[in-house]
């Protein structure tokens, strides 16, 4: 794992909705080479920016026409390698988006393996041997080129899905995953990767990095072989090179795959699930960080603490504050209750990542028009708010030309409000941020232990390295056993936490977060 991640702060930038400098109603890569001091200033060292690449941005650019091309709305190739390079100037590291699973329909590689006469590109996608044999289990197309057989779909119709070939096959026209034409789509993602960071890019975040190969077994081995592979070239030729997986099993993307981080993604039921969006599942919303609704800690421990242990040593696990993919956590917690969540989400093992927006409390914006396949994930994905002025700040095109509407809300935040109150949001996020470049037992490595976690029951106190953590985020006082743990003072606080008298316990008041040292 590079050594830099030990620090790594990541802040996610949606481009198109980030900050526009053309007034062309789209954000630009020039837009985020504006804002990086704004960005540093939060204490994020590093960057994911969402895909830039040429596209017809059926799936807001998770469609790629070419991986080497930036698409022409966010500027050109010289613009993103100048970003590389001003970033670096300012110790931002900067990881793009890659996607390997499948392409655009309008990449050349698909128009070519869709020829009906052979040729290099016949077999870089999944095809059946005839246009009346359809593909079990999974979505196909069929009748939509002159090739004499029907193409696998990985998400969207605009999105043919890329061969790696299949494990457990089951028909002829599946190929084994060392098969020729499916190292070639290995080599070609590797082309890809290079070409990005002989230029300066520092990584990547790969998508759906678990959907390669087809009739995979339950720990995706086959997906993992291939990984294991590409970064195994990357740890021999680019050192300092990260990645991070859309995966959410850190048992394969760590462990097997080899990975150096891997999300803890918002799946219904699983332990980040129950922290802050518990609202998704039935019997109402019981997470921990909402202040009355009854949370257990235990429901997250049961599911973190096995992950957490079972990969220690061979990468990490990276919690988000939300993503382009997940309502914004406003939609049901309010500033306060988010201040404890993200304070949590900072101060425990691993990288995380900050969305975009997040750090001054955005909203999500419900009924939100679907835009590029957004669906009910447009709502999260509106422009930056950042002054009280035109579009609120986000760009000095027309309203009516915005990749999306902003806020229209009277209480819309930005980061120009955000800066004025000494009780908003942004403060905490860089508050915590800074404790966490400055003692080194809360960065990523850092050792974690649970010291006081009981079901239905506050506070929960954690400890990492010589620092004692505790949250209670209830309405109510509460106190908890230090067990036989010894500590001094409090180096950050929010609400009121203190030591009793006897010293062997901690008196924890509502809504509160307190790191003892």
């Amino acid at each position: 794992m590079p050594k830099w991640l030990n620090d790594a702060v990541f802040y996610e930038i949606y481009p198109q909705s980030f900050y526009d400098t053309n007034a062309d109603g789209i954000g630009d890569i020039n837009g985020i080479i504006q804002k990086l001091d704004y960005i540093k200033s939060l204490g994020c060292n590093a960057l994911w920016i969402n895909p830039c690449y040429d596209s017809p941005f059926k799936d807001a650019g998770y469609d790629v026409r070419d991986y080497k091309k930036v698409a022409p709305r966010y500027g050109t190739n010289e613009d993103l390698y100048n970003l590389f390079k001003v970033a670096h100037e300012k110790g931002i590291h900067v990881l793009l988006d890659l996607v390997p699973g499948h392409t655009s329909e309008e990449h050349e590689w698909f128009k070519q393996s869709a020829k009906p006469e052979r040729n290099e590109y016949s077999d870089r996608y999944v095809w059946t041997n005839s246009v009346w044999q359809g593909i079990g289990n999974h979505p196909y197309i069929a009748g939509d080129s002159d090739r004499d057989g029907v193409y696998m779909l990985n998400f969207f119709k605009c999105q043919p899905a890329l061969n790696y070939g299949f494990l457990n096959r089951t028909e002829d026209w599946q190929m084994a995953p060392d098969a020729p034409a499916c190292l070639a789509t290995r080599e070609a993602l590797k082309d890809i990767m290079r070409f990005w960071l002989d230029h300066g890019c520092d990584g990547f975040r790969v998508d759906m990095a678990d959907s390669l190969v087809k009739e995979d077994d339950e720990v995706k081995s086959a997906t993992s072989a291939i990984w294991a592979d590409i970064n195994e070239m990357l740890a021999k030729n680019y050192p300092e090179a990260a990645m991070v997986s859309e995966w959410c099993n850190p048992t394969s993307a760590l462990n097997l795959a080899h990975f150096d981080m891997d999300f803890y993604l918002d799946h219904h039921y699983n332990g980040y699930n129950t922290l802050v969006r518990d609202y998704e599942t039935e019997g109402g919303d019981h997470s921990f960080f909402k202040c009355g609704a009854g949370g257990d800690i235990m429901r997250f421990l049961d599911d973190y603490l096995p992950k957490y242990n079972n990969t220690k040593g061979n990468g990490y696990i990276s919690f988000f504050t939300c993503n382009h993919d997940t309502p914004r956590e406003t939609a049901s917690l309010s500033i306060k209750e988010l201040k404890l969540a993200y304070s949590f989400f900072f101060s425990m093992p691993g990288v995380p990542f900050l969305y975009y927006g997040d750090e001054i409390g955005m909203k999500y914006i419900k009924g939100q028009p679907t835009k590029e396949g957004g669906f009910q994930r447009t709502g999260s994905r509106t422009p930056m708010q950042w002054t009280s002025g035109k579009n609120l700040g986000f760009s000095e095109a027309e309203s009516n030309m915005l990749y999306l509407p902003v806020d229209k809300a009277a209480d819309a935040p930005t980061v120009e409000s955000a800066e004025s109150d000494p009780d908003s949001l942004i403060h905490t996020v860089r508050e915590i941020i800074a404790l966490r470049h400055k003692e080194d037992d809360l960065k990523a490595d850092g050792s974690f232990e649970v010291i006081y976690a009981e079901k239905e029951t506050f506070p929960f106190v954690y400890k990492r390295g010589n620092l004692i953590i505790a949250v209670n985020p209830s309405e109510k006082e509460v106190t908890a056993p230090l067990n036989g743990e010894k500590v001094n003072e409090a180096i950050y606080k929010i609400g009121e936490g203190s030591v009793s008298g006897s010293g062997d316990s901690i008196v924890m008041g509502p809504q509160s977060f307190v790191i003892f040292k």
